[in-house]
């Protein structure tokens, strides 16, 4: 009897493992496929000729990142208070309340046309709803990724380590990403290029979506899901000192903000400065964002095996081959060039969340909240890139020097600024002081 219930328990824990790796699926796909709305949008709500078009349509991605330093603090007290089952149910209800404000955006633009002139452009109202949009449901991609880290971090499922569970994770929300611009293009529109896309055409993809969304949601309200005590903070010692006293995770912080960045930017301008080239560039542009998606994805199931590269060396090579890239892209006008940054971007997030919270031992709770601070980026420099793109008339060949720029600090960091300086009375585990020496 009593192997009876292990069993029950060892299914049951993968079961929820499986469903976990769905959700994980679920924000990966919608973070890109946000992104892939940004060439619909423009076509159907914003003017062609606007001085001011770039900047506007790159708001979309930046509206959905910015839900996550606003957003993270309160998913984790819902955890802590609803749990797992009940956490993951309210952000899809929140991803589903972001859906239905995407379809009154569309419904608002085609039946009341109202405009709002900024310097001198005429924007639909429309528009600034399906902004609102974003946020929420990069509310709900944030509120699910609390829920999805802390499971994957202390819920064993048979054998696994908590990096194998990331990683495995990781893989599934590669995945979602890599799909998304192919399901944009050829299940939510049809296989029209995105430059011809009409309002209208929203209306009924949005629908389905929002079904599905439904029917996952309440799937997710039915299952069991182990509890929380593991990972609730109990009332006791406080910190002697300030997290932001470490060198090497203050810099690790703004290595984030330039990873994160510059990996959104690839992926969700890349088809932007296609479509501006024209000709076959422009009828493969989604092509290209699923490319780099896809190969981000073989890249982190290549890096899973790696154990003998430490991650300082890993994050210079990786660096080094991502300017590369970007400068032969450049003076070659070629965005093809640009999805193969996709391989190098894939090892760079772990690599520095590894060197950035190495040797902090009991601040490394903290330190892990601190940085997805840095994740803001990804919304703060595509649009950076946008408005640079409108400053030089519409222009994108010259814009990623700014991604080169975030490519430099992370180069930086990978040579001097992952090192350390431990303030004095800061005791570590040996194994924390050993992993930096992998």
């Amino acid at each position: 009897m009593n192997r009876n219930d292990n069993q029950r328990k060892a299914v049951n824990a993968l079961a929820v493992f499986i469903v976990m790796l769905v959700l994980y699926f679920i924000v990966g796909l919608f973070t890109v496929i946000n992104q892939q709305f940004q060439i619909p949008l423009q076509t159907a709500m914003l003017p062609h000729d606007g001085n001011i078009t770039n900047a506007l349509v790159t708001m979309l991605n930046f509206s959905w990142f910015l839900a996550y330093p606003l957003s993270q603090g309160f998913g984790t007290r819902w955890l802590e208070k609803y749990g797992y089952r009940k956490t993951s149910f309210l952000a899809l209800l929140i991803l589903i309340a972001g859906l239905a404000i995407y379809e009154l955006a569309v419904l608002f633009h085609i039946y009341l046309p109202a405009q709002v002139s900024i310097l001198g452009n005429e924007i639909s109202v429309g528009f600034f709803i399906f902004l609102a949009g974003s946020y929420i449901i990069g509310t709900a991609a944030t509120v699910l990724q609390v829920v999805l880290n802390l499971y994957l971090a202390v819920c064993p499922i048979g054998h696994t380590t908590a990096l194998q569970r990331q990683m495995i994770g990781g893989t599934s929300n590669s995945i979602g990403m890599a799909v998304a611009p192919l399901v944009i293009s050829y299940l939510i529109f049809y296989g029209t290029p995105l430059h011809d896309i009409s309002t209208r055409q929203f209306i009924v993809p949005l629908v389905i979506l929002i079904l599905l969304m439904l029917v996952t949601a309440i799937y997710i309200n039915k299952i069991q899901m182990p509890g929380t005590g593991n990972i609730r903070q109990s009332p006791g010692e406080k910190l002697e000192k300030s997290v932001w006293s470490f060198r090497h995770l203050k810099l690790g912080v703004w290595g984030i903000f330039f990873y994160v960045g510059i990996e959104v930017a690839v992926g969700a301008n890349v088809n932007m400065y296609a479509s501006e080239l024209g000709g076959r560039f422009a009828a493969n542009a989604t092509h290209m964002a699923a490319l780099y998606w896809g190969l981000l994805l073989l890249g982190r199931l290549g890096g899973s095996f790696i154990k003998s590269i430490s991650s300082e060396k890993q994050l210079v090579a990786a660096s080094i081959g991502a300017i590369a890239l970007l400068v032969i892209a450049m003076l070659t006008a070629n965005p093809w060039i640009l999805t193969g940054i996709g391989f190098f971007h894939s090892i760079m997030w772990p690599a520095i969340f590894t060197l950035a919270t190495d040797r902090l031992g009991q601040y490394t709770a903290k330190a892990s909240g601190v940085l997805t601070m840095g994740v803001v980026g990804g919304g703060i420099i595509p649009l950076l890139q946008g408005i640079l793109a409108d400053v030089m008339g519409g222009n994108w060949h010259w814009t990623w020097i700014l991604i080169i720029a975030g490519e430099v600090y992370i180069l930086y960091y990978g040579l001097n600024g992952y090192k350390q300086k431990i303030p004095t009375g800061l005791e570590t585990s040996p194994d924390s002081e050993s992993r930096s020496r992998r």
